[in-house]
C-alpha cells in the first residue's frame, strides 16, 4: 500500500483533519483532534502507527511478527506499528484503519461525539 492509499481512506473518514505536528516527516490523521493515525512519510516501505485494542494488539502481533510491530513511539499496550510492504492484506490494513478510528471517537468526549454525528 502507497501513502496516497493510505491517506486518501484516512481523510475520507468522518470529522478527519491532517497534520504535520512531529515535523515534515510524520504525517497525523486526527478525528475531532484526538489522534488514530501517523504515517512516516521518510520511510520506505510504508510505516503507520494505529491505535488497537490491547487483546487484539497482542494477537495481530503474534500472527505478522515481523509486520505488525508494537507501536514506534507510542503506548506499546495501545498501538501498532504496521509495516505496508505488501505482505498485510490491504482490506486488513483498511479495517484497522477502521478499528483506530472507532475506538478514538468511542473515547471522544459525549459533545465531540453528538458534533461528529452531525457532519456530513
Amino acid at each position: 500500500m502507497d501513502i496516497e492509499t493510505f491517506r486518501n481512506y484516512c481523510i475520507s473518514k468522518k470529522g478527519v483533519t491532517e497534520e504535520l505536528p512531529f515535523g515534515p516527516d510524520t504525517l497525523v490523521f486526527k478525528v475531532m483532534g484526538k489522534m488514530f493515525a501517523l504515517a512516516a512519510l521518510d520511510k520506505v516501505p510504508l510505516f503507520v502507527n494505529l491505535k488497537c485494542d490491547p487483546e487484539r494488539a497482542m494477537e495481530l502481533r503474534e500472527t505478522y511478527e515481523s509486520h505488525i510491530l508494537p507501536g514506534y513511539h507510542m503506548n506499546k499496550k495501545n498501538w501498532n506499528s504496521l509495516i505496508l510492504d505488501g505482505q498485510i492484506n490491504p482490506s486488513l490494513v483498511f479495517e484497522l484503519t477502521d478499528h483506530s478510528y472507532d475506538l478514538v471517537v468511542q473515547g471522544l468526549p459525549k459533545k465531540l461525539q453528538q458534533e461528529l454525528e452531525i457532519i456530513k
